[in-house]
């Protein structure tokens, strides 16, 4: 969609990165390491100084006390945790559920590790997570459950009694759970929980996050794993083999960025919201269902009102002929017949592009709309 939208010059409200900087003092540290010699491998497990920043940073979030040396390994953005994770800890034959809509890179993942995806669907308008049918799919060979909050592509972010009670089906049957927080500190309505934080569960979680969502650098490709050593030491195997080690002086930038005062994180959060609202008013206003985004930077919307046909073939549209880009979201389930009445808009973008993106659905997308 991205590669559409380029050829027919449209706005680009599809693929999540931003189109401003992030932090000068970040940068400003990267070319420092740079020009302090820091451009060899980094130790495969990840520089000291920022594993010890990413472990004080989740005692900050979650009350947490982990070694920074046996349980956080740096990998080259949360892609790459996410696969070292799986292919370190998952067998061929094991069984793992994740919820549609899900990030593909997880499927992609449990593919190449031979392991078998059980989905559970979440479903518009709340999404919330259906609990009896998530413990009816869990079986002897179940091995571990995929959770990401707040939620991409949804913005859903899970509950409290929604983490209780995953924790507790965790704990039952000896499940281990892989947490996708990348979107931790863009949560708006509802306070983060890390589920590695309730009782029980820090020993059966692999937590993985990223530098770039938090602090709009996309590019470098800064991520981490936080697990017990048990479960370390897999991931670690894994990682040796993937990219061994990630980039030298972007390591030295973020143990830099870690270091950020709460400030920063609410005034991400602010400018956020305000993104946020100029986009979901804007649907709303031109036509749209939008469903509610409680993180992230992400909104789904439902398009059928447009009587465009599927999500594909409205989202190819939508780039021809009004000049904005969005994402289908048949590509986010296991089923696409799921996601065909549905599309994703990101706003992480500068306020006049989303203006100007929202402009042009109202002058060209209405008018030719559903009739």
């Amino acid at each position: 969609m991205s590669l559409l939208g380029a050829k027919h010059g449209a706005i680009n409200l599809g693929q999540g990165f931003p189109n401003f900087e992030g932090p000068e003092f970040i940068k400003e540290a990267a070319v420092r390491a740079i020009h302090n010699g820091q451009n060899q491998y980094a130790r495969g497990h990840g520089a000291p100084e920022l594993n010890s920043a990413i472990a004080a940073r989740f005692h900050k979030d979650t009350g947490l006390v982990v070694d920074p040396e046996t349980e956080v390994t740096v990998t080259s953005g949360c892609t790459e945790a996410i696969a070292a994770t799986v292919l370190g800890l998952i067998d061929p034959g094991d069984e793992v559920i994740v919820f549609a809509p899900f990030y593909d890179s997880y499927a992609a993942t449990l593919s190449m590790a031979g392991a078998k995806v059980v989905c559970v669907t979440l479903r518009p308008p709340e999404f919330a997570v259906p609990i009896s049918e998530l413990k009816s799919v869990v079986s002897d060979k179940t091995r571990a459950i995929v959770i990401n909050t707040p939620h991409n592509p949804t913005g859903k972010m899970f509950t409290l009694d929604e983490l209780k009670d995953i924790a507790s089906m965790c704990i039952e049957n000896d499940v281990l759970v892989l947490a996708d927080e990348v979107y931790d500190k863009l949560s708006f309505d509802l306070e983060h929980v890390s589920i590695a934080s309730l009782p029980g569960m820090f020993d059966r979680t692999v937590t993985m996050n990223s530098l770039g969502k938090t602090f709009s650098l996309t590019g470098w490709k800064i991520g981490w794993a936080i697990a017990p050593p048990h479960l370390t030491w897999g991931v670690r195997q894994a990682h040796s083999f993937l990219t061994f080690s990630t980039s030298t002086p972007m390591q030295a930038a973020a143990a830099t960025a870690l270091l950020a005062p709460d400030s920063y994180y609410d005034e991400l959060r602010r400018d956020y919201s305000s993104k946020k609202e100029i986009l979901v008013e804007g649907l709303k206003e031109v036509g749209f269902e939008v469903f509610p985004s409680s993180g992230t930077f992400f909104v789904i919307a439902d398009h059928t009102s447009f009587r465009r046909g599927n999500d594909v073939a409205f989202c190819e549209y939508l780039i021809e002929e009004v000049g904005v880009v969005a994402i289908p979201t048949s590509g986010f389930y296991s089923n696409p017949e799921d996601g065909k009445d549905m599309v994703r808009f990101t706003f992480c973008k500068d306020e006049a592009t989303l203006r100007a993106a929202v402009q042009r659905m109202k002058a060209r997308l209405s008018k030719e709309g559903a009739k």
